[in-house]
């Protein structure tokens, strides 16, 4: 019985590996803010600001308040992600803009014949621009719609296609339990649009054929089922929560997630989190917040997450959430 355990953790995990490389539009699955990505990404119970437009629009109806939030993350090789979001409450509903931006900068071109360079560059650039609808049935239940226009440039290709996010949010009465579901990025597959010139070899030496026929893209559709439970939710000077996340891919294994926020006097925030069953997660994410002094009605949060892969190396992500 103990030798057959190793054998089906060693299965399960792989199990979705075969689905590696099945869809485009990947930027879409990066953690835009910090809170979520030092909490192992396990916020889509838990994210009441402007974060929620991306991990579930179900959460913007839960947000006390008008919401703004700002991120920028130095992703790998230089590249950089950037967002913007907001949202507001308009009678019985909330409504929320977000954008969302991947720049990879300046980049050489390389082929097998030139591996160290064409003295050509190329530049990816990727965007993804949406709108959230959401109501808060009860204090206790939301639901949400997000539409979203995306679009990939690299290279003199432009791909384009839209995409949708639906989530729900129930929080367990007074227990401080809070549940939601939330499916990201369910959309229409899309194929590359323009030309791109591929260097080739035929028996007269080396020639160059036009590339302009390209097969369709399928968008990264996420199932996440998360819980949250605030541990210390009725103490006035300690707040501390746990989160769990269950994340089903159609491009890769299921990987679950843990999380742990402790808030000190509503100022100083530390936070912890691990990706159990993904590649190169071998460290667990860190990462603080500081809730800024209000101004009259305005309240301001700053947030830093540390993340580590193997090989990829560290990313760095600052965000800051205003409150109105």
């Amino acid at each position: 019985m103990a030798a057959a355990l190793p054998a089906r953790a060693q299965v399960i995990p792989a199990f979705g590996n075969d689905r590696k490389g099945t869809s485009g539009f990947q930027f879409l699955k990066i953690p835009v803010d910090a809170r979520s990505a030092a909490l192992g990404e396990t916020v889509v119970a838990n994210a009441f600001d402007a974060s929620s437009l991306f991990w579930n629009p179900a959460l913007a109806a839960q947000a006390t308040g008008p919401q703004i939030g700002i991120s920028h993350t130095a992703y790998y090789t230089g590249i950089n992600l950037e967002s913007l979001a907001g949202l507001y409450h308009a009678g019985g509903f909330t409504l929320g803009v977000s954008l969302q931006t991947l720049d990879s900068g300046e980049m050489d071109v390389t082929t097998e014949f030139e591996p160290y360079g064409t003295g050509e560059t190329f530049r990816l650039v990727d965007l993804a621009a949406g709108l959230t609808v959401a109501q808060q049935l009860t204090d206790l239940f939301s639901y949400g719609v997000t539409a979203r226009y995306v679009q990939e440039s690299v290279a003199g290709l432009t791909t384009q296609t839209g995409v949708v996010d639906l989530g729900i949010f129930y929080r367990i009465g007074a227990t401080g339990v809070q549940m939601a579901v939330a499916i990201r990025n369910l959309g229409i597959d899309a194929a590359p649009k323009g030309e791109i010139e591929r260097v080739t070899v035929d028996p007269s030496g080396n020639s160059v054929t036009t590339e302009n026929d390209f097969e369709s893209i399928t968008p990264p559709t996420t199932f996440l089922l998360g819980l949250s439970y605030d541990l210390l939710h009725a103490d006035a000077r300690n707040d501390l929560n746990f989160s769990g996340q269950l994340t089903h891919l159609n491009d890769n294994a299921e990987s679950f997630n843990l999380g742990v926020e402790y808030v000190w006097n509503q100022t100083l925030i530390l936070r912890g989190g691990y990706r159990f069953g993904v590649d190169e997660y071998d460290l667990p994410s860190l990462g603080a917040g500081l809730m800024l002094p209000d101004l009259g009605r305005i309240g301001a949060r700053f947030d830093y997450a540390f993340s580590h892969l193997d090989r990829l190396g560290t990313v760095h992500r600052v965000g800051l959430n205003v409150s109105l």
